[in-house]
């Protein structure tokens, strides 16, 4: 959703409960961080000021032995049931069961079905 945001409008204040506790795994930084690197000129300084507000607002969860071990539960369980995902959406779905979170996401595949995570979607 973050990129959805960085690249549209999207109110990210809208999908966000008053009671929630918003953070991000750390593999969205990289992947926040790939923007800024191919942007270039003044879009390069707006995904640069957006990266360093999202840095600088959201608590950022690092890969610690629980979603490590959160993670091999959904490799395992992605392997058995013949439906790879994404390396990255795998860790952010990893750190949201490690630590009782919703992954709110616009992208369906990459987190539909994934045992024991809970999705948000917008609309």
């Amino acid at each position: 959703m973050l990129i959805d945001a960085e690249r549209t409008a999207l109110d990210l204040d809208a999908l966000i409960a008053d009671d929630d506790e918003p953070a991000i795994a750390a593999i969205t930084v990289a992947e926040l961080g790939v923007g800024v690197e191919v942007a270039t000129g003044r879009r390069k300084q707006a995904r640069t000021a957006f990266l360093d507000d999202v840095v600088a607002t959201l608590p950022i969860i690092d890969y610690d032995l629980d979603v490590a071990r959160a993670h091999t539960r959904l490799l395992v369980a992605v392997r058995a049931a013949g439906r790879p995902r994404g390396a990255h959406d795998l860790l952010i779905a990893a750190t949201a069961l490690a630590t009782g979170r919703i992954v709110v996401t616009s992208d369906r595949p990459g987190f539909d079905g994934l045992p024991g995570v809970t999705v948000r979607r917008p609309g």
